[in-house]
């Protein structure tokens, strides 16, 4: 996909430094997942049965489409209820990103809404670069925010059956977390409100 010329090189360097993260904690004991779609959103019931989609957008780096995100919520739930309800955000990949990579710019955009504790930060930071896997055009991962425990995660390859990747009981993760999208200090404030249903599908850059 990538010519190995310098200037390819960086072209690369600045694409993964547009791309959020996501993190994946696989679980021994995760139940099996009911079998889902794996056209774009199609994670969201999956993970949180009921919902419909509460927005959708797309994040570009200059021309190069990145992932395609959908969030998902019960009907009835408003952006004022952020932070006080599950949610369910999607992401549908276009691209490849080695996950250690990934990790590291997580935890990057995640510092955006303020200082982390030195603890919480290097355990994140060890846990993401330990169970990111590399991610492909057509991969979907999904994340519910449950605000009382945490976050729990799923991946479905492309063409492949969804699977549980376990969670993360730790409320203050999974706000910091999902906040790379969802929290007013995003790096991505079109993508944000095309998520959140406050304007229509966006190409964010």
């Amino acid at each position: 996909m990538w010519c190995r010329s310098r200037s390819s090189a960086r072209e690369r360097r600045a694409l993964l430094r547009a791309v959020s993260g996501w993190l994946l904690l696989a679980s021994c004991a995760a139940s099996p997942l009911a079998a889902a779609s794996t056209e774009p959103g199609g994670l969201g019931p999956t993970l949180l049965p009921g919902a419909a989609p509460v927005g959708r957008g797309t994040l570009r780096f200059l021309s190069l489409a990145v992932y395609h995100a959908t969030l998902w919520a019960v009907p009835g739930w408003q952006p004022g209820q952020l932070g006080q309800a599950p949610l369910v955000l999607e992401l549908h990949y276009l691209r490849s990103f080695r996950g250690r990579d990934i990790a590291q710019r997580s935890l990057e955009e995640m510092r955006r809404a303020g200082p982390i504790d030195p603890t919480d930060e290097a355990r994140w930071l060890a846990a993401m670069q330990r169970l990111f896997p590399d991610v492909a055009d057509g991969d979907h991962i999904a994340g519910l925010w449950d605000p009382a425990h945490g976050a729990r995660f799923a991946l479905a390859r492309a063409g492949g059956v969804p699977q549980p990747l376990g969670e993360l009981a730790e409320p203050r993760f999974a706000e910091r977390f999902f906040g790379i999208w969802l929290a007013p200090t995003t790096s991505q404030p079109a993508l944000r409100a095309a998520l959140l249903g406050l304007s229509g599908p966006t190409a964010a850059r």
